[in-house]
């Protein structure tokens, strides 16, 4: 066989095994040999919404460790700040300021991965695998940039969790009799995404990285509590309770004999239950050795963390522990509305003639918030539309799209409630994205903004085995210039 023969059979070939269609029809069952109909391409069945950092303004030129900024806090009249009067002749006295100095310090946010020389061979005619590899890095490093803006925590330590209040009551539960005792560790916005009950609380993390080097970051839990002990008798429930903690977002419960205290719930309120036989087989509460709250020197503080550090001016709200494991729910005004984001409301205009411009809200919250304003006594309030086409068609179910806020200079206006898919369940967060027209805004353009020393860069490294390595690293920093321009709502209960 000649080598054009060769190169016109293989041509035929490949122009078969393309199309599908004429190899297909020549193999039968009979033979005993199947086509195989491989759609082209892998399917991307994944989530990357990313909605903070898709909005957040991303300002390059940062240079140094640091980005650094002077801020007049607030401008101070001679005399009393209400009463200008000045004799008739006479001058004012001077007028004063209050400032500071603001940093954010820079952080390298990146995620690395590899193709092997054979993935790229075998999958030519597939998919190119080193350009997919590159989106789906890129997916991913949005993903962990996404929960880096929302709740990153470089500086606000948990310390050590208050000491649980117990209790023990009621008849039917099937927890065995015993003395029980409880140890409580309070969760981070990191530390609740990073645990489970089944996977355990996230302490400390050893990461090997690709150049073979080790780091270790923590994973967002408080120090653990001293423990708490109660009696209990069968049929009665288990009740236990701490005071919120600030910062945290969850509780982390650990149950059993004293010193053999076990992982049993995770919750959003600041108390839990338990009537059921304890699990044996979940992380000791020994696990936890100290506060792991924070990574001082690694992270930069996201909007959330911003808002819940001390003295940071935001509207901060933790909803009342309430009756244990059941916790205080948002509560319906009557007049179509929410008590508690009414009273945010008009707390941060009061505080500082702010007001949200969005609301994130978990997908339980967003439930609870239509709940609460879909009531019997809302129902005078509220308006059916019909397009006049078909009267009698009726569409189940609704949401609260837009929450009204009426504080504003210049009349009220809508704020979008949007379904974050990061926030926790039992925290709705508030925030202002852009100052209002008393602020001079043009001298603060953004409420927030991601400042770059070095933004989104791929390195593609030497090669060293018969693999693709490459990385993809942001040098960032989220600059909070306004926190007082956001609220949280924390501690609700579902209901």
């Amino acid at each position: 066989m000649n080598g054009n023969v060769t190169d016109d059979t293989l041509a035929l070939i490949k122009e078969s095994l393309a199309s599908g269609e004429t190899l297909a029809k020549t193999i039968t069952t009979a033979s005993g040999l199947l086509a195989y109909d491989l759609q082209p391409s892998a399917k991307n069945l994944y989530p990357a919404a990313t909605p903070i950092r898709n909005v957040l303004p991303r300002v390059g030129g940062g240079t140094g460790t640091a980005t650094n900024w002077r801020q007049v806090n607030a401008i101070i009249g001679s005399g009393w700040d209400a009463i200008g009067w000045v004799p008739e002749g006479q001058r004012s006295g001077r007028m004063s300021y209050s400032t500071s100095t603001r940093s954010a310090s820079y952080a390298t946010i990146g995620e690395e991965d590899s193709v092997t020389f054979e993935a790229v061979s075998s999958a030519q005619g597939f998919e190119d695998v080193q350009a997919t590899a590159t989106m789906r890095l890129l997916q991913k490093m949005m993903l962990k940039e996404e929960n880096a803006l929302l709740g990153g925590n470089g500086s606000l330590q948990l310390g050590t969790a208050p000491a649980p209040s117990l209790s023990a009551s009621g008849s039917g539960a099937t927890l065995p009799a015993a003395t029980y005792s409880v140890i409580v560790v309070a969760l981070t916005y990191e530390g609740y995404r990073n645990s489970s009950v089944s996977g355990g609380i996230a302490t400390t993390k050893s990461v090997t990285g690709a150049d073979g080097a080790t780091f270790t970051v923590n994973g967002g839990a408080s120090a653990p509590s001293a423990n708490a002990t109660q009696a209990v008798t069968l049929g009665q429930t288990l009740f236990a309770s701490v005071a919120p903690v600030a910062g945290a977002v969850g509780y982390a419960w650990f149950v059993g004999a004293v010193g053999s205290e076990k992982l049993q719930a995770i919750t959003t309120i600041s108390s839990a239950a338990f009537s059921a036989p304890l699990s044996s087989s979940t992380q000791a509460a020994s696990a936890i050795a100290a506060d792991y709250s924070a990574n001082p020197g690694l992270a930069f503080d996201g909007l959330l963390t911003s808002a819940l550090k001390a003295g940071s001016g935001a509207y901060v709200n933790y909803l009342a522990t309430g009756t244990a494991g059941a916790g205080t729910a948002l509560s319906a005004s009557g007049r179509g509305s929410v008590n508690e984001i009414d009273l945010m409301l008009q707390k941060m205009w009061d505080l500082f003639e702010v007001s949200p411009t969005v609301l994130y809200v978990n997908s339980q919250e967003q439930r609870n918030i239509t709940s609460k304003v879909l009531s019997s006594a809302s129902a005078p309030l509220l308006r059916f539309n019909t397009d006049g086409k078909d009267p009698f068609a009726i569409v189940a179910n609704g949401v609260v799209e837009y929450y009204y806020n009426p504080f504003a200079l210049d009349g009220g206006y809508k704020i979008p409630v949007k379904i974050h898919p990061f926030v926790p369940p039992g925290t709705i967060i508030g925030w202002s994205e852009n100052l209002p027209a008393q602020y001079q805004s043009s001298n603060v353009p953004n409420v927030a903004e991601v400042k770059t020393r070095r933004d989104y860069y791929r390195t593609d490294w030497p090669l060293k085995t018969r693999s693709y390595e490459f990385g993809v690293y942001a040098e960032e920093v989220l600059a909070v210039y306004a926190p007082f321009a956001m609220g949280v709502i924390s501690n609700i209960a579902n209901g």
